[in-house]
């Protein structure tokens, strides 16, 4: 047997009994949640780290070299996990990062990468469009386990064309990570 717990601003806290096998916890406005019958934590919006952010300057990425990309512009940090262009999450678990990135210039290049690293290391790799002589638009989606107190993600480039370009300083930069599931 199930119940229906009811939070009213009259009666308090009320209990109605129910056959459908599972708790739901209502409001007195009929606001209603339902919890399944299944293992495992249940998460709420307050715990559950996002951020996003993006370019507010270029950075310059030098020829043949991995290139940690600025984003200064927070659009949102939910638990205060980004700073200096790295996410460090809190909270145990298993995060969805995503990131892209706009060549501010046309080059011409045989390799060109954008690249999760997690903490230091290569995480995951990601490439993009554009052709010889075109702005190359880079992505990269990966998920990635994060400790909660030592790990951290950030965003790096890569580019072989011979000299120094730089990243589009706009909207077309962005790093972006929300919790998942937690550990």
């Amino acid at each position: 047997m199930a119940s229906i717990i009811t939070a009213t601003t009259t009666s308090g806290l009320t209990q109605q009994a129910d056959n459908s096998g599972v708790l739901q916890l209502a409001s007195g406005t009929g606001n209603l949640v339902t919890v399944p019958s299944v293992t495992g934590t249940a998460m709420v919006s307050g715990n559950m780290p996002a951020f996003s952010a993006q370019s507010s300057a270029s950075t310059t990425i030098t020829d043949s070299t991995f290139t940690k990309i600025t984003y200064g512009t927070e659009d949102f940090d939910t638990n205060s996990n980004f700073a200096s262009s790295t996410f460090t999450p809190t909270v145990a678990g298993y995060y969805q990062i995503n990131a892209n990135l706009r060549w501010g210039t046309a080059f011409n290049a045989t390799q060109q990468a954008i690249l999760i690293y997690k903490n230091g290391s290569v995480w995951n790799r990601g490439g993009g469009g554009g052709t010889s002589g075109l702005f190359g638009y880079l992505t990269v989606s990966t998920l990635v386990y994060c400790n909660g107190s030592t790990d951290y993600i950030e965003v790096y480039a890569f580019q072989n064309s011979g000299s120094s370009v730089t990243n589009d300083n706009s909207s077309w930069a962005k790093f972006s990570g929300c919790l998942v599931r937690a550990a």
